[in-house]
């Protein structure tokens, strides 16, 4: 098993900028693909970006290209968000997840964490 925490949330005027990270324990991301989901109230989750193990594939959805930026320390099973130029649309609980099929697709991924808030004031 696979547990996921995220970290890094929190309240940010809009053009500021947050980092989240998602530290692995009880087994390391090791072969794993990892992603960070969105839900902001009344809407479905949503795909944020994707990384798959050896760090050079990287997958945005369109809304956060040029903005987000995903990465990854295996060694300290730790992958990393940071958000740049944050807009309120951006206001959303934030879920990291991870699986080991090498895909994207919400549906694939088997391990999530608890999420954590941030929000973008105007």
């Amino acid at each position: 098993q696979v547990q996921l925490v995220e970290s890094g949330g929190g309240l940010v005027q809009a053009g500021g900028s947050l980092r989240l990270s998602c530290a692995a324990s009880g087994r390391t991301f090791s072969g794993m693909t990892v992603g960070w989901f969105r839900q902001a109230p009344g809407k479905e989750r949503e795909f944020v970006a994707a990384i798959a193990w050896g760090g050079a594939n990287t997958y945005y959805a369109d809304s956060v290209k040029g903005r987000f930026t995903i990465s990854r320390d295996n060694a300290k099973n730790t992958v990393y968000l940071p958000m740049n130029s944050l807009k309120p649309e951006d206001t959303a609980v934030y879920y990291c997840a991870a699986n080991n099929r090498g895909s994207v697709y919400m549906s694939d991924y088997n391990y999530w964490g608890q999420g954590t808030q941030v929000t973008v004031s105007s």
